[in-house]
């Protein structure tokens, strides 16, 4: 059999797993596509291999301007920081007098001098980059997944942002399973997936506990259930322990 590379190949993979045409799987076609959509949505949420850092960015129009945010993506998971607005005809830009375009030819100069050695130049690159952050900052946002908006704190009206102005922030986007196929023969996807799909079987099948069939089979759908979560709970302490990235990776 092909590797997974759509739903369909992905469910009668995890079918075949369980037995199937061996063995009658008494799940619904209805119940199995959720089971896939919440599997696709564990993935999305915690696995490391499920996002990618991109850099968004947006030009700010007058339809911004007057709801006072910037619509996001529905595929962008997290945004972990934004980049100082440059403006249309601003004086922010940065000079040949300026002090910090000074202090970095300065310390250059030490670097291809050797003077203090690269540790030096490092620790003062991030002195450099603290007397920035200090004195300019970076634009405070507001953002919620859910809400599908990026509010940016700035006076429209004082013209701290303008319409013409881009906007960039980097992010954390969804990779897309109809783009990259490769997703629904992801370990993870299959393992959870059939422990999902065999935890619905039992689930089903619970209702005919003890009653014995033609032949004396007795079925056994707590069983069923009992191991489905047990895989499930392994599964999920996996990937939050192994497979996860950190949640201070995304903070600050």
């Amino acid at each position: 059999m092909a590797l997974p590379n759509s739903r369909q190949t992905l469910i009668d993979h995890c079918l075949r797993r369980l037995g199937d045409p061996v063995i009658e799987i008494n799940v619904d076609e209805d119940q199995i596509q959720d089971k896939v959509d919440d599997t696709l949505q564990m993935y999305q949420e915690f696995h490391s291999d499920a996002t990618y850092r991109t850099y968004l960015k947006h030009l700010i129009t007058q339809e911004d301007k007057d709801n006072g945010y910037i619509p996001i993506s529905t595929n962008v998971l997290y945004i972990s920081q934004m980049f100082p607005i440059n403006q249309v005809g601003g004086t922010s830009s940065i000079g040949m007098f300026d002090v910090k375009y000074q202090m970095m030819l300065n310390s250059m100069g030490d670097f291809l001098n050797f003077g203090g050695g690269m540790s030096y130049y490092y620790q003062f690159e991030q002195y450099l980059s603290f007397l920035d952050q200090l004195l300019q900052g970076t634009p405070q946002t507001t953002w919620s997944r859910h809400q599908d908006r990026l509010y940016i704190w700035g006076e429209w009206s004082n013209k701290d942002l303008q319409v013409g102005d881009y906007v960039v922030a980097e992010i954390y986007s969804i990779v897309d399973p109809t783009v990259h196929t490769s997703i629904f023969n992801d370990m993870f996807v299959k393992n959870y997936l059939t422990a999902s799909i065999k935890q619905q079987w039992g689930i089903n099948m619970s209702k005919f506990e003890g009653m014995q069939l033609p032949g004396g089979v007795t079925v056994n759908g707590r069983q069923i259930f009992e191991d489905a979560n047990a895989e499930l709970e392994k599964l999920e302490e996996k990937l939050r322990i192994e497979q996860e990235l950190p949640p201070d990776f995304f903070v600050g």
